[in-house]
Order: structure tokens, then C-alpha cells, then sequence
């Protein structure tokens, strides 16, 4: 009894989100959370050393109104996180690679689990916020034999078709393909903000440096992984290629998505038309 009690407040909060159709406009409800609130707890979140782990949800729990995330399967593929949140009173969809879990990294589960999830929000016209640290695909024979490109394509349609406001936060990895399936400036996303520490690059400096220079001492190497740091894994580089739009404060992004949203809250995207769309299945 007590947990379909649960079960059931559980799926009153998912409710609340939702508009009451396809063609009505997302739940606003009144909130005293400030739109320009400062979080300067989020300038420390990353460490110091790209291997260590950090916890996505405190990121999207100290961004969206009243630290309130509702989380959708928290249980499977939980190296992405999907859920929703709320930004000046308005529901957004929220996507978020999850350091704590695998890396971050999109596998088969994560990639089908946040394609699903981003077609929702485009057929329910939600806006879709997201968090990226992902250092790439899951590697291995398992991975390959069972389709990852193909269900690493579904993300990347997912997010390529939807017509929906698409703001993006770029916070540590962005490397190789994963980062571009991750509403990168390249699926038409709206506004992709990078943190300091983002690192937007093909490959990790140290792996690069391993094959570009094979055979250096361990002292030459460490030398050409600062230049290959310096000059390339870096949001500045990328934000002067127009990769990125701004490179913000972490304690800013809370006040910089709701400036986002607002600049978005009348956009309107026709696709050529078409009988239907092509998903690769």
C-alpha cells in the first residue's frame, strides 16, 4: 500500500510538468527563486584532476528553480541523467552526462535512454537543457557487435531534428563524437555556454599526445601535453571558432539559462517538409 501511495505522488510530480497537450504551452507556476541567482559553490565543483568524479545532479540541483529535479529512470543507464526542472517557473527538459557513472561516457542504454527522452520534450514543445562532460563512446567488442554507431545516431538525430529551445553548458570533457551528439553548435543548437575548466577537443591531451608524438621520454611528453592543452583543449579556442557562444562563470549559469530562455520563448523552426522523418532504427 505504501508504495502505491508512493508510485502514485510519484507520478502526480511527473504530471505537474507536463503540458495538458501537444499544442499547449509548458506549466508555469510562481516561484520566489530568483532568476539571476548566483551559485558560487558550482566555481569549485570541478577537481582539480580530470580522472577524479564530481556528481552532475548537484549541478542541475543548484540551476534549475528550488533545487527540485524530477528524475526519470535514475536507475538505468545512469551515466545520463534525463529529468525535469524548471527555470523562472517554466518546465524544462533537462540531459546531463553524469561523471559519478562509467565516466560519463554514452553507451548503448545512455544514448537510447536520452534519444527517447529528447523526443518527448520536442513532441510536448519543452525546452531542453544541457549538461555536458562526456569523454566519448564506451569502447569494447560488446559495444561494436550491438550497434553503438547506430544507437549513438539516434542521440544525434534526436537532437539534430527537435525544433525546440536547445541551451547547452559545456562543464569539463567534450571530446570526439560523443561531444557532437550532445546538442553541440553543430546539431543547430540554440546556445552552447562552456565553463573555464570545459575541455573541447577530438581527444583527451594526454592520449593525443601518445600517438602524435610515439616515442618521446615521459619529460618531452609532459611538455607537448601542456602545448596540446594550451592550444587546443581549451573553451577559448573553441569559442573562436564559434563552437561555442560564450565561454561563462560557473556561478552565472543559472542567470545566463534563463536569459537564454527568454531569448528563445518565440522561437519557431520549420523543417523542409517531408511525409515523415528517417530515424536510424
Amino acid at each position: 500500500c505504501e508504495n502505491d501511495i508512493e508510485a502514485l505522488l510519484q507520478a502526480r510530480e511527473f504530471f505537474d510538468f507536463l503540458p495538458l497537450s501537444n499544442k499547449e504551452a509548458v506549466p508555469e507556476r510562481p516561484t520566489s527563486d530568483p532568476y539571476d541567482r548566483l551559485e558560487h559553490s558550482l566555481d569549485t565543483l570541478i577537481p582539480a584532476s580530470a580522472a577524479q568524479p564530481y556528481d552532475m545532479h548537484e549541478v542541475i540541483r543548484k540551476t534549475v528553480d528550488e533545487g527540485e529535479f524530477f528524475e526519470i529512470q535514475p536507475r538505468h543507464a545512469a551515466n545520463i541523467i534525463c529529468g525535469f526542472g524548471r527555470i523562472e517557473g517554466k518546465t524544462v527538459g533537462v540531459v546531463a552526462n553524469q561523471p559519478m557513472v562509467l565516466a560519463g561516457v554514452l553507451d548503448i542504454n545512455s544514448s537510447k535512454k536520452a534519444a527517447r527522452f529528447v523526443r518527448f520534450c520536442d513532441a510536448f514543445n519543452i525546452p531542453i537543457l544541457t549538461f555536458v562532460d562526456v569523454p566519448g563512446f564506451l569502447p569494447g567488442t560488446s559495444q561494436e557487435h550491438n550497434g553503438i554507431i547506430k544507437h549513438g545516431a539516434k542521440l544525434l538525430f534526436a537532437y539534430a531534428e527537435a525544433t525546440v529551445p536547445k541551451i547547452t553548458v559545456i562543464t569539463r570533457k567534450a571530446y570526439g563524437g560523443a561531444y557532437d551528439v550532445m546538442a553541440s553548435k553543430h546539431l543547430r543548437g540554440d546556445l552552447n555556454y562552456a565553463w573555464p575548466t570545459a575541455e573541447i577537443a577530438v581527444m583527451g591531451a594526454k592520449g593525443a599526445v601518445e600517438i602524435i608524438f610515439r616515442g618521446l621520454s615521459t619529460e618531452e611528453q609532459a611538455v607537448k601535453t601542456k602545448e596540446y592543452e594550451d592550444r587546443f583543449a581549451n573553451p577559448f579556442v573553441a569559442a573562436s571558432k564559434g563552437f561555442v557562444d560564450e565561454v561563462i562563470h560557473p556561478h552565472s549559469t543559472r542567470r545566463r539559462i534563463a536569459l537564454g530562455l527568454r531569448k528563445l520563448r518565440n522561437k519557431a523552426l520549420e523543417n523542409p517538409w517531408k511525409k515523415h522523418d528517417n530515424i536510424p532504427l
